[in-house]
């Protein structure tokens, strides 16, 4: 008879943020050209029904460089709406959001006479569909969002304006993605949504470098 104590263990189970993970790396291979929108979607969709982490590496194989093996999940989903920041207000004055904060499902900016810098990029949202209500009097809001969720805009200005820039170039998240859905209301001021993480200054420095 077999000793179970010999018998090869089975491969460790994927988490739900280890499939977000790899649809993430997924999504910036495709960003970069070494996918195809056909090859993302199909990839995305077995991601999603994987089981084990060794599927996973499986479709991670040849597109997947160093940092993107190390690198934490683009955004997370983590239960408790009421825990996250539900309220930024800003008179006279600035609030800055950046790197690991939490949101919660109901979020709404104030800004007068001041302004907010939102980055989401590494925010963790605490439903599948987050909606953030952004009012702006003489004010307004600088706002980043992931590559890997589903942006949905609707705004309005008095005397003002918005400036939203998604990205035309990136492929569309795949289904099951949360949601962040915006609307913005300014008058006298404005808003700027822009999908993805901002560019540090000094890579554009090191890039003019190297075209001397």
């Amino acid at each position: 008879m077999d000793d179970p104590q010999e018998r090869p263990l089975p491969d460790l189970r994927a988490s739900d943020a280890d499939r977000e993970r790899a649809v993430a790396i997924l999504g910036r291979a495709a960003s970069d050209g070494r996918l195809n929108v056909e090859e993302f979607e199909e990839r995305s969709q077995l991601a999603y029904e994987a089981r084990t982490h060794a599927e996973l590496e499986r479709l991670l194989a040849d597109v997947a460089v160093e940092a993107d093996r190390k690198a934490a999940p683009v955004t997370r989903v983590v239960p408790g709406g009421a825990n996250g920041t539900s309220w930024v207000v800003s008179i006279m004055g600035g609030s800055d959001r950046k790197g690991r904060w939490r949101l919660a499902k109901r979020c709404t900016v104030i800004n007068v006479m001041g302004g907010s810098d939102l980055d989401l990029c590494d925010a963790e949202l605490t439903d599948s569909v987050t909606e953030l209500r952004v009012y702006s009097l003489m004010g307004g809001s600088g706002i980043r969002v992931p590559d890997d969720v589903d942006v949905q805009v609707s705004k309005f200005a008095f005397m003002g304006g918005h400036d939203v820039q998604l990205g035309t170039d990136v492929p569309p998240p795949p289904p099951g993605s949360p949601v962040i859905r915006i609307r913005m209301i300014s008058i006298m001021g404005g808003a700027e949504v822009r999908r993805g993480r901002k560019r540090d200054r000094r890579d554009g420095d090191r890039d003019q470098h190297r075209l001397h």
